[in-house]
């Protein structure tokens, strides 16, 4: 058996398109060759049995579809959006174009065209990808009021620049009112403006945006999100959520908190809230079953023993 010709080093770690495989002098034979896949029209990609970096397998359908960019599901996986998008852990790719040129049509590929505006395409490392927020309006026609939610929240956090290496926002609530503003019918735009509406900046999970919610849902005290507390004596804690003038914190805590050293630093915490008066609620993904009614429950039980009186 005739062993191929070896690609150049810069085709071989991921797909390419036949006009990248001509410039790279790679003969219409080898682009032909069994060994490599054909995962769309005009693409080839090495069969190294190695994990492609997503927005490199993404990247040749975008080059060889003029004026394209990855867009919805495609797009909310590439920022790592949190939260629940059905369909976005699909195989398919989607891509969009202007709404002045044709829809896209491949194999693997959904199309998508729409207006677009120069801010609304960015490069995600080396791929063309509509912008967090044009994404974030792409995705509300198939997520939920709530999900939407989560997903501001996350764009609108203020980061922690000593643990993430940035100190603005990924968006502005202006950012987002400007992505409405400008596509006026756009389905799912209501229930996008009725998400930015319940949104607040501070939260730093999805769980945690879910449990803001269901606890406003049920009529509770309005909860400060993430707010430095200080307990006296110098210490200052940060809680998930807290209603400062009845002294109740509540902490959602995800699997890192089974971690031994994580254990020690939860006790010494909630040490830290019983010495200052406080009432600390500790709730895990358990509590959030059945629209987080036991987490409602508590924090309620909490409230009414530090003396709040439900109306």
């Amino acid at each position: 058996m005739r062993i191929p010709k070896q690609l150049p080093d810069r085709l071989g770690g991921a797909p390419f398109t036949w006009q990248e495989a001509l410039d790279a002098g790679v003969s219409r034979q080898r682009w032909r060759h069994w060994g490599l896949d054909s995962p769309s029209r005009g693409i080839r990609s090495p069969t190294t049995g190695q994990a492609t970096e997503l927005a490199m397998t993404i990247r040749p359908y975008t080059v060889i579809t003029p004026f394209s960019a990855a867009s919805h599901a495609t797009a909310f996986v590439l920022w790592e959006f949190p939260g629940f998008l059905p369909g976005s852990h699909e195989s398919v790719i989607h891509i969009s174009r202007p709404d002045t040129m044709a829809i896209p049509r491949r194999k693997g590929v959904v199309g998508h065209v729409g207006q677009f505006f120069e801010d609304e395409i960015a490069n995600h490392n080396g791929l063309l990808v509509t912008s967090r927020a044009r994404t974030w309006l792409d995705c509300a026609r198939k997520m939920s009021i709530d999900e939407i939610t989560v997903v501001a929240d996350h764009l609108l956090r203020a980061p922690r620049a000593e643990f993430e290496g940035r100190s603005d926002p990924y968006c502005t609530r202006e950012d987002l009112e400007t992505m409405l503003d400008r596509h006026k019918g756009t389905p799912g735009i209501r229930k996008a403006r009725l998400a930015l509406e319940q949104a607040r900046i501070g939260a730093d999970s999805g769980p945690e945006t879910r449990l803001r919610l269901a606890l406003e849902r049920a009529g509770l005290p309005q909860v400060e999100v993430n707010r430095p507390t200080e307990l006296g004596s110098g210490v200052v804690r940060q809680p998930d959520l807290s209603c400062p003038e009845l002294r109740v914190a509540v902490e959602y805590e995800g699997e890192g908190h089974s971690d031994a050293a994580q254990i020690v630093r939860d006790i010494e915490r909630e040490e830290d809230f019983s010495r200052a008066g406080w009432t600390l609620v500790r709730i895990s993904k358990r509590h959030m079953r059945n629209d987080a009614r036991s987490a409602v429950s508590k924090v309620r039980n909490a409230l009414i023993g530090q003396g709040w009186t439900p109306k």
